[in-house]
Parts: C-alpha cells; sequence; structure tokens
C-alpha cells in the first residue's frame, strides 16, 4: 500500500489515495469495543465500505454487460454533473463565507 501511494504520489496526482477503503477497515477494526477502542461512529464507517463496494459492483456490472465505451460515458456524465452541482451550489454571499 506504501508503494501504491508513493507511485500516485510519483505521478503527480494530488490528494488521490489508494488506501482509502483499507484505512477505513482499519479504523472500523482497531477502533472497535472488541479491541477496546471507543468505536466512534462504526454505522458512517460501515455505510462507507458498503458504498464503495456497491460502487465497484456496479460498475463491474455495467462494464461486463454494456462494454467500456457506455461505461466510460457514465462516468464522464456523472462526474459532469458532480462538478456543475459543486459550482451551482457554491454562494459568494458575504454570509457565507468564513470571517477574516
Amino acid at each position: 500500500m506504501g508503494l501504491q501511494n508513493a507511485v500516485v504520489r510519483r505521478l503527480g496526482v494530488p490528494d488521490l489515495t489508494t488506501t482509502v477503503l483499507t484505512l477505513t477497515l482499519t479504523g472500523l477494526a482497531a477502533d472497535s469495543t472488541p479491541a477496546g477502542g471507543p468505536a466512534p461512529r462504526p454505522g458512517r464507517r460501515i455505510l462507507s465500505v458498503l458504498a464503495m463496494f456497491l460502487g465497484a459492483l456496479a460498475g463491474a456490472l455495467l462494464l461486463r454487460h454494456t462494454g467500456l465505451a457506455p461505461t466510460l460515458g457514465l462516468i464522464l456524465l456523472l462526474a459532469s454533473t458532480c462538478v456543475a452541482v459543486l459550482r451551482l451550489s457554491s454562494s459568494d454571499a458575504a454570509w457565507t463565507r468564513p470571517p477574516n
């Protein structure tokens, strides 16, 4: 995993970690009550792992049944929709900015 992160950093992709799922699972196990931890937000962590799994499953099924081009097209559509929503939902109003 360290090698994966080193390669990603060397490629110059900022803030792209390839070990998010592993870190989430490790945190879930290490912070669990049987491990002697406080078990903060286990539901949120389990849901995030489930969301990543379902996303991977949906992508794999889509790729298997439709092919590469439709799958990439859907990914491009979803990514552009996310960018548009982010840009349209941001506000420049003074009351939404943090104080200096």
